[in-house]
């Protein structure tokens, strides 16, 4: 029993084999990985891995799922940004090498997309809660580049670097490799000194 299409007497078993490795195939195209979703201090991001063309549609249900507005693209395109376009979610391009932590200029655009996405929703309407956009962020495998960024998120918000880690690796296991966690450990806030209590 349990073998969905193999219940008919005898030739069932074919129906089951004849075609397996046309499904595997097209699993391993079109299956995703699981998004992980990063809630803290009133950010909200999906961390993901880089879709392809063929399973973006999956990708794009998830997103679509956790109300995000804009996707961060922080490795090389591996799809065709204007499928997510199409659905009201915008692409920035902002790669940085692979195990690097994120040159400045995109940490400057990064934390001015943070300020527009959750701090513009504040004063717009209160109470939307439920309309309320997060940031959709992926790289390759959705473990380095992007979770650095989420965290640098979290340390501007007042969360302590380690403890940014942790929330982050509890969420998406093996995330942020040794050379990206010093730097985040010496990572200085850019907002406002004045809400740092020294």
């Amino acid at each position: 029993g349990g073998h969905g299409c193999c219940n008919g007497p005898g030739r069932g078993r074919l129906c089951c084999l004849g075609d397996r490795k046309g499904a595997v195939e097209m699993t391993q195209q079109s299956v995703i990985t699981p998004v992980s979703t990063v809630e803290a201090n009133g950010l909200k991001f999906v961390i993901f891995d880089a879709p392809n063309d063929s399973n973006l549609p999956g990708y794009i249900t998830e997103l679509t799922k956790e109300n995000v507005g804009c996707v961060v693209r922080v490795c090389d395109s591996t799809y065709d940004k204007s499928k997510l376009e199409q659905v009201g979610i915008s692409v920035n391009d902002w790669p940085f090498p692979d195990g690097d932590p994120p040159p400045d200029a995109i940490i400057t655009n990064w934390l001015g997309l943070i300020k527009t996405t959750f701090e513009g929703d504040k004063k717009g309407k209160s109470g939307g809660g439920a309309s309320k956009k997060c940031i959709g962020i992926h790289c390759v495998a959705g473990l380095g580049r992007a979770p650095v960024l989420v965290a640098i998120a979290l340390i501007e918000k007042g969360v302590d670097p380690l403890d940014a880690v942790q929330i982050i690796r509890g969420r998406r296991r093996g995330a942020i490799n040794a050379k990206q966690l010093s730097f985040l450990e010496s990572y200085k806030r850019r907002g406002k000194k004045d809400c740092v209590i020294q």
